[in-house]
């Protein structure tokens, strides 16, 4: 018997999502075990539940400069540029999956309280898997897919742990899937895990070295004076951060590259003026801003800040923020594709003094 899959799900909706997170989705789809260390970490993204609890078993392997456990220190440019909050991926074969599925729903048939709409829930479920009962663009299936174990996969709904919004972390709820192997999943879960995604992924985990301006005068400045600055060359190398899925059947990757685009500077206090005047200062011959050198005080630094007034033996917050342009290649993809700029901010405290001469 088939039914449309939206109408057969929204006919029980309340009533299949209270029988699914009740034990498909009771916690968490995540679990992550971080090894390595900063330069060229790697962890390992896993389904995760309780022992009642469906989840996800395919492992996103993390690889280069990723952070050792959750988000890196990468900020994106775009506000509305967000990685996936949640997505479906490679779960169980079929044996395993029947022997795991139909264990939880014979534990959920025998659960006090899951009789009326939830209990008819759980058999229209049972039905689905055992019995050939599907909808429309969702088939249904014969003993699990039993006869099909080693040609696919079932895939279950991942949460992103570190994705704040509850609601969005929780929102791949559909019932797990058969992907046959080398297919791609059905179109209707546009959610599925793909190369872009594992892209965005790697950018949230990315960890670029921190942004240490180089000042001149250093920490102690004078009003009126130009306070030189400059990034020292290590910050120019390129930083790459690799995701990857690999299970029987299903193998993607993508790695998110980062390039030192410019830095922008915030000197703490409006009584002052950047050098360039909106305080951006672009790469020139392969640098940001210039070294200082000896009897250049009174010259105008490339890169650089002028204080007007001083900080009365207090200091300012000089924001430094070095922009990344980030971009991916991945499975499939034929060059590289670009994503929202990254960016990496540090405080440095200034101290402006009156006197209109300094020593360097």
């Amino acid at each position: 018997m088939n039914r449309s899959r939206r109408t057969g799900l929204s006919a029980g909706a309340a009533a299949l999502t209270l029988a699914l997170g009740a034990f498909a989705l009771a916690e968490p789809a995540y679990a992550a075990e971080p090894t390595g260390n900063d330069a060229g970490a790697s962890s390992d993204q896993q389904g995760g539940g309780d022992e009642t609890g469906i989840y996800a078993a395919a492992r996103i392997q993390y690889s280069g400069a990723v952070a050792k456990g959750g988000s890196g220190n990468v900020a994106s440019s775009d506000v509305n540029w967000t990685p996936p909050p949640c997505w479906y991926a490679p779960y169980l074969g079929a044996k395993d999956f029947k022997k795991k599925m139909s264990k939880d729903i014979d534990t959920s048939k025998n659960t006090p309280g899951m009789g009326g709409t939830a209990g008819s829930a759980i058999g229209e479920m049972e039905r689905h898997y055992e019995d050939d009962y599907g909808w429309t663009d969702t088939p249904g299936y014969k003993d699990y897919n039993v006869e099909k174990d080693g040609e696919g996969m079932f895939w279950a709904g991942v949460e992103n742990p570190d994705e704040p919004d509850y609601l969005k972390r929780k929102s791949c709820t559909d019932l797990p899937f058969w992907v046959e192997n080398g297919e791609a999943p059905p179109p209707q879960y546009e959610e599925a895990i793909t190369p872009e995604m594992l892209a965005a992924l790697a950018y949230q985990h990315m960890e670029l070295p921190d942004t240490e301006v180089t000042l001149a005068p250093e920490a102690i400045t004078k009003v009126n004076l130009p306070t030189w600055a400059w990034l020292d060359d290590a910050a120019f190398d390129e930083v790459q951060a690799t995701a990857a899925i690999n299970v029987p059947g299903f193998n993607i990757e993508a790695t998110t590259t980062a390039t030192p685009k410019s830095l922008t500077l915030d000197p703490g206090t409006e009584d002052a003026t950047t050098i360039p005047a909106n305080g951006e200062c672009p790469i020139v011959d392969g640098r940001i801003g210039e070294p200082y050198a000896k009897g250049r005080a009174d010259e105008t630094p490339p890169c650089g800040i002028v204080y007007g007034r001083s900080s009365n033996g207090g200091t300012f917050p000089l924001k430094a923020s070095l922009t990344w342009e980030i971009s991916w290649t991945g499975t499939g993809q034929a060059g590289p594709v670009g994503l929202p700029d990254g960016t990496i901010e540090a405080v440095q405290d200034i101290t402006v003094q009156e006197a209109q001469a300094v020593n360097r």
